[in-house]
């Protein structure tokens, strides 16, 4: 028996990078879950197979758009409406450009604020009654480093990060007489998908090859030297959504290398 035997885990973004990380871990103690990304539903089918095989009691995937607050509402009506309450919900999913703030796109401001920001409002907003009635619930919102202090050009994602700290102190605020709790996660550079991408545009600048690069990015954000892991993260959310975890609440979990300790 797993430490979330038969715990209905929602995980938004839990199909790739940290998110399939936290999934993972999820799936190897027993957690029936439910999983939102942007995948073919064929590669779905697969990974779920293979998230079973490690240990899940079962597993679902869902592809809502979660730019559509609407839509990100009615994806917890469906988990609930198949599976009960939601016990853990994993607010993971996010996207990520970087511009100076004067030629930083409308339109893609308003994408992360939606993913990064508004759909951890809806999702959580939507999850919260059915938790109440079970009289338990973790929520864990992964933020960033970010959330706490800001990187040039990445004027979206910071003030996306910033809300989701806020918005986990209310939230936690706002349960705080239950055994719901609602936590934050604020990794620093983690070698996922997004920060390959800037590890890439480091490489061209610098003419390092990938790896030299990737921590010459990091030298001064991370005092340690290294990048974040995967595996770090996803134990940190365990660690925060496991039912002895409920005397933490509305606080921020720096798994980040010493980053904001500077």
């Amino acid at each position: 028996m797993g430490r979330f035997s038969n715990r209905v885990v929602l995980v938004t973004g839990g199909v790739s990078g940290i998110g399939l990380a936290i999934s993972t871990a999820f799936a190897q103690q027993g957690a029936d879950l439910i999983l939102g990304g942007m995948m073919a539903a064929s590669a779905a089918e697969t990974l779920c197979a293979e998230l079973v095989a490690k240990g899940a009691v079962a597993c679902r995937f869902d592809d809502t758009d979660l730019r559509d607050g609407a839509a990100a509402r009615a994806f917890v009506s469906r988990a609930e409406q198949n599976k009960g309450a939601i016990d853990v919900l994993v607010n993971n999913a996010g996207i990520q450009h970087v511009a100076p703030i004067e030629d930083f796109p409308t339109d893609k401001w308003d994408d992360i604020l939606a993913v990064n920001l508004s759909a951890a409002f809806h999702t959580t907003a939507a999850a919260l009654p059915a938790m109440r009635g079970t009289g338990f619930g973790r929520v864990v919102n992964m933020a960033s480093a970010h959330g706490l202090v800001a990187s040039v050009h990445k004027s979206a994602y910071v003030a996306a990060k910033h809300g989701i700290v806020g918005l986990t102190k209310a939230v936690a605020l706002e349960t705080a007489d239950t055994d719901i709790t609602c936590n934050a996660v604020c990794p620093g550079f983690v070698l996922t998908p997004l920060v390959a991408e800037q590890v890439r545009a480091h490489q061209e600048k610098t003419g390092l090859d990938f790896d030299k690069a990737g921590l010459d990015l990091i030298k001064d954000k991370h005092p340690t030297g290294r990048f974040v892991t995967q595996q770090q993260i996803a134990d940190m959310v365990l660690f925060l959504a496991d039912k002895n975890a409920g005397a933490i609440t509305g606080t921020t979990m720096s798994v980040d290398g010493g980053w904001t300790a500077q």
